[in-house]
């Protein structure tokens, strides 16, 4: 696989990551290290990660995450969307208690949903038996840049729409998991 081809799926892959941390990214009120390398690095490490469990999977289990894994993908992005569309209708004051989405089970949840079709990846590269760390190496490292480029650009957007952004992030998110499973059923 060349390197052009290996960098054009990091860059396909990678946009779920940047859709999502462009909303994360925008609903902070400052962005500070610890979040910025939290997001990146743990959806950097995702998508590094799922390719090569896809391939190692290969066949033996190919046919069963097919059948379900876009519906993982949209439950978990849409769960997260309509809390921040509720957080965005709720006063200064309860929003200060909110959940940071760059920690614990968000985290998680939001890296294994933007890195679902990673999985697919590998699996496709096994079964093309193709070498697999430097793809995947190449894949997480284009999603973390990716990641830190939409979080960035979310918190200048999240400056001069304010709240609204959380509501359109929320919309996004939902979006986002929509697209996953229509391109997996139709």
């Amino acid at each position: 696989m060349s390197w052009l081809t290996t960098l054009v799926i990091a860059v396909g892959l990678g946009m779920d990551a940047f859709a999502v941390a462009l909303v994360i990214g925008s609903q902070r009120q400052s962005l500070t290290f610890r979040p910025f390398f939290r997001l990146t690095f743990h959806f950097g490490l995702f998508q590094f990660m799922m390719p090569v469990i896809g391939w190692y999977c290969g066949s033996q289990v190919e046919h069963y995450i097919r059948n379900f894994d876009h519906w993982l993908a949209f439950v978990l992005l849409a769960v997260i969307g309509i809390r921040m569309i509720r957080e965005s209708f709720s006063s200064e004051h309860q929003r200060v208690t909110r959940a940071d989405p760059t920690r614990k089970r968000s985290l998680v949840a939001l890296s294994l949903a933007t890195s679902i079709d990673a999985l697919t990846v590998g699996l496709s590269m096994a079964f093309l038996q193709v070498e697999i760390w430097t793809p995947s190496a190449i894949i997480g490292l284009v999603a973390a840049a990716m990641t830190g480029v939409g979080m960035v650009s979310g918190r200048r957007l999240g400056i001069k729409f304010g709240k609204r952004m959380e509501l359109i992030g929320g919309i996004i998110l939902i979006l986002i998991g929509l697209k996953i499973v229509l391109e997996h059923t139709v």
